[in-house]
């Protein structure tokens, strides 16, 4: 069995988040439109803030650190 990897973990969902950006947009129009939109936006927002945390295994728990202070909050 392969040994779990936390930080491999986080390289796919940084390719994830690329993915969703490279999307390209079906041939729909008005509601369905944004609703595709919305849906392209939060799964980005979900792939990303996982792709930023920082993962660690602790008493056989997957951890996983993120950061939401605002940018130029003091740590």
């Amino acid at each position: 069995m392969a040994v779990f990897d936390p930080n491999d973990m986080i390289t796919r969902f940084k390719d994830r988040a690329s993915a969703v950006k490279r999307r390209p947009l079906p041939p729909v129009a008005g509601e369905e439109r944004q609703m595709f939109l919305t849906q392209a936006q939060t799964d980005f927002q979900d792939f990303a803030m996982i792709a930023d945390s920082t993962a660690t295994i602790e008493d056989g728990f997957l951890v996983l650190r993120v950061d939401l202070r605002p940018p130029n909050a003091e740590a």
